[in-house]
């Protein structure tokens, strides 16, 4: 099943849909990438992934 939803940002079709956070002030869904560079730009510095 293929979906039709797309990026509230770069306008892509969305595999996984996320959802933005309140204070980005985004309506609709984001992609994983799109949700990844927010995420970035709302948490600036260096990350490092604590479930592996």
């Amino acid at each position: 099943m293929v979906s039709n939803v797309t990026c509230s940002l770069c306008n892509g079709i969305i595999e996984h849909k996320f959802i933005p956070m309140k204070e980005w002030g985004i309506s609709g869904t984001l992609c994983g990438k799109c949700y990844s560079k927010k995420i970035f730009e709302h948490y600036p510095g260096s990350h490092e992934r604590t479930n592996q």
